[in-house]
């Protein structure tokens, strides 16, 4: 998440509040207050933000950042006693989400953000994080960790953004274990939500490589998980995350799930974003994408051409072959999301997914401006 550091002041627990510049004169209780205008902290509001260093007061919460060209009506934010505002939901992001734990049953070898063995409830918190989010929100992710390990709690958070976003998609992130327990499954089905898919990591066709790179021997589970789902008629994707160990047998692993899972509704070739536990395990994981272009071409033809939805995440499109260009995805995070100096002046900046801020060190060599476009790139 996006944060900014700043000093912090009257500030004991964590506040959460939706960023305003003070254009609400009422209902301020749920708003922290922008302004560069005031030498003081502003009367009703949840805690005054400003970059006016010369603001003094003994009893208001306030936080002076160096500057807050950052902030946007209707953002979200934590401002915390050690003087952080972490963003926790940006007006401007088609990828905002809701971290439902941080605990999870796996442990992936290439896990950007390694999970942790205890925490406090996060429900209460996210109850009214959702309170806080534009009414008008597109979609809302819920992650982790893995997010059935708050049991039902998980239908708690579904039936809220329901109730306060009753337009809103969702997508939830989970490895698909808990949902071999088909009373599980049907509870997220009893949900009766309009619009909402279940994204399910899998990383190959033979159980003991997945068990291997998942850290758990699931991969049956995550199996039964997926028939249960599709029993109660849920929409389902699959993720692919592509890396040296991932790659060879691409071409392979799609024809298994053509065959075993034709119910999925896409199935998400991944780009490895090297941070976490990932980054610990750089030399064991890492390949140019360049040197799997192959095995992924070959994968998402073969899905394509049978009929199902493949897409490339995370992927830069000079690196893809053109033939398959047009199946890759603007998915990066937009806190995270960079580009290099070589991707000045590519006609295909706009429409590419740049790379992880983490990548920079770690990327194709075959990064390079796209001077010329011999085919278009929409599917």
């Amino acid at each position: 998440m996006k944060q900014i550091q700043g000093t912090s002041y009257n500030i004991n627990d964590d506040i959460i509040g939706r960023i305003t510049f003070g254009k609400n004169i009422f209902s301020r209780s749920n708003e922290i207050l922008v302004s560069n205008n005031v030498d003081k902290p502003a009367f009703g509001y949840s805690a005054t933000i400003t970059s006016n260093k010369s603001v003094v007061d003994n009893s208001k919460p306030y936080c002076i950042v160096d500057n807050t060209d950052s902030f946007h009506e209707g953002d979200v934010v934590v401002v915390n006693n050690q003087g952080e505002v972490i963003f926790v939901y940006e007006i401007s992001s088609n990828h905002n989400a809701i971290m439902a734990t941080e605990r999870c049953n796996h442990r992936c070898i290439m896990c950007p953000q390694p999970p942790i063995v205890q925490e406090k409830d996060k429900t209460p918190f996210n109850l009214k994080l959702i309170s806080l989010f534009d009414k008008g929100t597109e979609e809302i992710g819920i992650t982790g960790g893995e997010p059935t390990l708050i049991g039902d709690n998980l239908f708690v958070l579904i039936k809220h953004i329901q109730k306060e976003l009753p337009k809103t998609a969702i997508s939830i992130l989970s490895n698909g274990v808990r949902f071999a327990d088909k009373e599980f499954a049907m509870k997220l089905a009893k949900c009766h939500h309009h619009d909402l898919q279940i994204d399910i990591p899998l990383f190959s066709d033979i159980a003991d490589e997945h068990n291997r790179i998942v850290g758990a021997k699931t991969f049956y589970k995550t199996i039964q998980g997926l028939y249960n789902l599709a029993l109660f008629r849920q929409r389902i994707g699959l993720r692919i995350v592509v890396h040296k160990q991932t790659y060879k047998r691409l071409p392979q692993f799609a024809d298994f799930i053509y065959h075993n899972f034709p119910f999925v509704s896409q199935v998400a070739f991944m780009q490895m974003e090297t941070t976490g536990l990932a980054k610990e395990n750089f030399d064991e994981l890492w390949i140019d994408p360049y040197d799997y272009n192959n095995e992924l071409r070959e994968a998402v033809l073969l899905l394509a051409d049978r009929g199902m939805k493949p897409y490339i995440y995370n992927a830069q499109l000079c690196v893809l072959p053109e033939d398959i260009r047009c199946y890759a995805q603007q998915s990066i995070s937009d806190w995270k999301d960079i580009y290099l100096s070589e991707c000045d002046g590519c006609l295909l900046k706009g429409q590419c997914a740049g790379f992880f801020a983490s990548n920079k060190e770690h990327h194709s060599k075959h990064i390079k401006k796209v001077e010329h476009i011999s085919n278009d790139i929409s599917c």
